[in-house]
C-alpha cells in the first residue's frame, strides 16, 4: 500500500466537523487544516480534535503550499464560487452538494478541471450510502437483469433551516434524488422535463420566487432507452424525512421502504405472486474501506456540545457514506484516477435540478442539459 498522504483541509465545520476524525484516522490522509468563519467555534472544535492550523479566512488558507486538496462544506450559494477559487489557487476539490447554484458556474469548475488536471468530486452521500452499495451489487453481479426504470424522491420539512433555505425551489437541492438514478448504471441525463404541484405559504414565495410546493421531474437517459422520474418537496408537504431510491430490472426490483428504518423490499420474478416480495435487511459495506475508518459506516461525530447536526440527525446517518467519500476522494488522487461523480458528472446531476426548476417554471418544457456535462 502506497505510504504518500493527501494533506487535506476541511472547510466550514458544521457538517464537515463530521469528516475531521475520518481523514485523521485514513491511513494515506493527513488531515493539516480546518477553517470556519466564527473564530470561537474553529477553535473550539479545532482543540476537540487537535488540529493545529486554523483559518477564519478562506482566501489565506488557499495561500497555503502545504494543502493539497480543500473539501469544502460551507453554506449551499458558496459552493460553485469556494470551488472555482480553489481550483484556481492550485488545489483539488471535495464538495458537498450540490456542486453550484448556476449552470455558469458548473461549466467554470469543469472548464478548469480540464485546464488545471486538477480533481473535483461532488460528495453526494447518497451514492455512497450502504442501500445504494446493495443495489448497485445487485446490478453489477446481474441479479437485476435489465434495468428498465429508476425512481427516487428527497422529501424534508425545511421550516426552521435558517439563511438561504425558506422558500428554496425543490429542484434546486435535488441531487440526493438526482444522483443515485444516474450513478447506478453510471448514465448521464439528456434532457428534463418537470412540473410543479401545489402552493407554499407567501412568505416563502417572494425569497425565490417560486410557488411550488413539490416537484417531479422526468429524466431521459443520453444513449439509453430508460428514463427516470424523481420528485422532491421542502416546505408544507407533511412527509417524515425520506431519501428513497429504486430501481426496476426484468429479473428483481428494489423498492424502499415507506416509514424510515424498516427493510428494503425486493421484488423477483417469475415466482408465485405472495412470495414476490420480500423484506431483505441491508448489509453495511464497511468491506469496502480501509480497515481503519471502517467503523464511521455506522457511528456518527458529534459536535462538541453533544449535538449531532440537523442533516445528519434528520438524514438517518446519510447511510454510512461519509467514510466511502472519504476513501474515493483520496484513493483518487493517490492513483491519478477520476473519482466518482466526476466533474462532468457532477455538473449533469446538478444541471437537472437546475434546468428542471426552470422546466416547471415553463410548464414542464422539455430542456436539454449542455454538452459540457457529458464524458463523452
Amino acid at each position: 500500500m502506497s505510504t504518500k498522504k493527501i494533506k487535506i483541509a476541511i472547510v466550514g465545520l458544521g457538517f464537515g466537523a463530521e469528516f475531521i476524525p475520518i481523514y485523521k484516522k485514513y491511513p494515506n490522509a493527513e488531515l493539516v487544516a480546518v477553517c470556519q468563519r466564527n473564530e470561537e467555534k474553529l477553535n473550539e472544535i479545532a482543540d476537540a480534535f487537535e488540529v493545529e492550523k486554523r483559518y477564519t479566512s478562506y482566501e489565506e488558507l488557499l495561500k497555503d503550499p502545504d494543502i493539497d486538496a480543500v473539501h469544502i462544506n460551507t453554506p449551499i450559494p458558496n459552493h460553485g464560487e469556494q470551488s472555482i477559487q480553489a481550483l484556481k489557487a492550485g488545489k483539488h476539490v471535495a464538495c458537498t452538494v450540490p456542486m453550484a447554484t448556476t449552470v455558469e458556474e458548473c461549466e467554470e469548475i469543469v472548464n478548469l478541471t480540464q485546464e488545471t488536471g486538477l480533481t473535483y468530486m461532488m460528495m453526494e452521500t447518497v451514492v455512497y450510502a450502504r442501500e445504494f452499495l446493495y443495489m448497485k451489487e445487485l446490478y453489477e453481479n446481474g441479479e437485476l437483469g435489465k434495468v428498465q426504470f429508476l425512481k427516487a424522491s428527497h422529501q424534508q420539512d425545511m421550516d426552521g433551516w435558517p439563511n438561504y433555505w425558506p422558500g428554496l425551489p425543490p429542484m434546486h437541492y435535488a441531487t440526493h434524488c438526482v444522483g443515485p438514478v444516474l450513478a447506478l448504471t453510471r448514465d448521464e441525463a439528456q434532457f428534463v422535463s418537470c412540473f410543479g404541484s401545489g402552493t407554499i405559504r407567501e412568505e416563502l414565495i417572494k425569497e425565490y420566487n417560486s410557488p411550488f410546493a413539490v416537484e417531479t421531474t422526468h429524466i431521459k437517459f443520453r444513449n439509453s432507452d430508460v428514463s427516470a422520474q424523481v420528485y422532491r418537496s421542502l416546505f408544507d408537504v407533511a412527509r417524515q424525512y425520506r431519501e428513497s431510491f429504486e430501481v426496476y430490472g426484468s429479473k428483481k426490483s428494489v423498492e424502499w421502504p415507506l416509514i424510515e428504518g424498516k427493510p428494503l423490499v425486493v421484488h423477483t420474478a417469475k415466482k408465485p405472486e405472495p412470495e414476490i416480495p420480500e423484506e431483505v435487511d441491508c448489509p453495511d459495506f464497511a468491506k469496502l474501506l480501509p480497515e481503519e475508518i471502517q467503523a464511521f459506516t455506522t457511528g456518527g461525530v458529534y459536535d462538541t456540545d453533544g449535538n449531532t447536526h440537523l442533516s445528519f440527525t434528520q438524514g438517518a446517518g446519510h447511510g454510512g457514506s461519509h467514510p466511502h467519500l472519504v476513501h474515493a476522494f483520496v484513493d483518487a488522487l493517490l492513483k491519478g484516477e477520476s473519482p466518482y461523480p466526476n466533474a462532468k458528472q457532477s455538473a449533469n446531476i446538478t444541471c437537472v435540478g437546475i434546468l428542471a426548476h426552470e422546466s416547471a417554471l415553463k410548464g414542464g418544457e422539455i430542456i436539454k442539459l449542455p454538452e459540457f456535462t457529458f464524458v463523452n
